[in-house]
């Protein structure tokens, strides 16, 4: 069912809290922002409120502080980088509840911007307690939920205030449900679906739902060896899920009575430790030595693979071809991600480490849509519900 977003509803001068997903990556010791995507990602619904004269109320989580206040997780570098990219101040409050926070809101003017701390510092958040929702809700008039990263997630900032306040998607939120959707329903064909990262099981509903969608799939990273050693090929070292190599040798059983192309990588490089400078070898899948494990796909692969893509007009991309936080194990990554910025195709990153991967490169620009949740993206996709998106308004 749709959703109502920010533009059905009367915003004009009301007390808005805007659920946003600023966990963003930072420097451990000078606690700069590496990575500003997500704040620019929100920054459109933002927007859309100041310029109606709202007083917004941002809230978010910042890391994992498991209930605790945990000083390098409080949330200030961002309202100031925010401030910067809205050109406008922003106030931050020193909690997200409570008679400051009261205080802080009472004295909004319209269009101004307060950000709260983190609201994963109260255990309540996570557990989503019915005070602690109503304590933030009681701040507000309207709820508008951006964090589509945080959409599967059934917390009280995610779900427990909805139960308060009339509800609905922010802009991006929409963006995010309408991309998802389409690939979906109704992705152009020839469609692809290249999936990558260490495991199997994390990614099996994924690759079962969209088996059903699309005429490629190709299949790279550490979960290619399960899919590998269901074929009988020999994998080494290398991290096979023994538990899920029924499954892997079902689902190619099913691509090849369904027509749809199923794409493992026929070239791999190998090392025998997961460290920057150890020696690396390029082999044929068929030849992985027993004392080695897979660490990228081989350039044979990624040229394969390239050439499988350039023929798509749809692409959808979730996971890294290698171990790609080590330097000698990232160019099979690196290749294709070079390769799906220049296609002449709907290119849809589906968020995590792969959307880090593409705005390290400098390429989020050149894709058409670049999701900002990995855990909810997977998912919307696997078909499972995301408690975030349900409770909000049907248009």
């Amino acid at each position: 069912m749709p959703k109502k977003t920010v533009e059905n509803i009367q915003v004009d001068g009301k007390r808005v809290l805007l659920r946003v997903d600023f966990n963003v990556p930072m420097t451990a010791a000078t606690r700069e922002i590496c990575d500003d995507s997500r704040i620019v990602a929100a920054l459109p619904t933002i927007k859309y409120l100041t310029e109606r004269r709202a007083k917004v109320i941002l809230c978010s989580h910042l890391g994992r502080p498991k209930g605790r206040v945990i000083e390098e997780l409080r949330l200030a570098p961002i309202a100031r980088r925010l401030s910067e990219l809205i050109g406008v101040p922003v106030a931050t409050a020193s909690d997200c509840v409570g008679p400051e926070v009261e205080e802080k809101v009472a004295g909004l003017k319209e269009g101004d911007v307060l950000l709260l701390e983190n609201v994963r510092f109260h255990p309540e958040e996570e557990q989503n307690d019915a005070r602690f929702a109503e304590q933030l809700a009681g701040m507000a008039e309207l709820y508008v939920d951006d964090a589509f990263g945080s959409a599967h997630r059934a917390h009280a900032s995610t779900v427990g205030v909805t139960r308060h306040l009339p509800s609905v998607c922010g802009l991006l939120m929409a963006r995010e449900l309408r991309i998802m959707g389409e690939l979906l329903e109704k992705p152009r064909g020839p469609a692809a679906c290249l999936v990558g990262g260490a495991k199997v099981s994390d990614k099996m509903g994924l690759l079962q739902r969209m088996i059903e969608r699309v005429d490629v799939l190709l299949v790279g990273g550490g979960m290619a060896a399960t899919f590998l050693k269901a074929q009988g090929c020999p994998v080494g070292r290398s991290m096979v899920e023994d538990d899920r190599l029924e499954l892997a040798a079902a689902l190619i059983q099913t691509a090849a009575a369904s027509r749809v192309s199923f794409l493992l990588p026929s070239d791999v490089i190998v090392a025998e430790e997961l460290v920057q400078g150890a020696a690396t070898q390029t082999v044929i899948v068929a030849d992985i030595p027993d004392n080695a494990q897979i660490v990228d796909i081989g350039p044979q692969s990624a040229a394969s693979f390239c050439a499988e893509l350039g023929k798509c007009r749809t692409v959808f991309w979730n996971g890294p071809m290698g171990i790609y936080e080590i330097p000698a194990f990232s160019e099979g990554t690196s290749s294709i991600a070079r390769c799906v910025s220049m296609l002449d195709a709907t290119t849809i990153i589906g968020g995590g480490s792969t959307a880090e991967i593409v705005h390290k490169m400098g390429l989020t620009d050149r894709m058409t849509h670049v999701s900002t949740g990995g855990g909810a993206s997977l998912r919307f996709l696997e078909g499972a519900d995301l408690p975030g998106v349900d409770a909000l308004l049907d248009k």
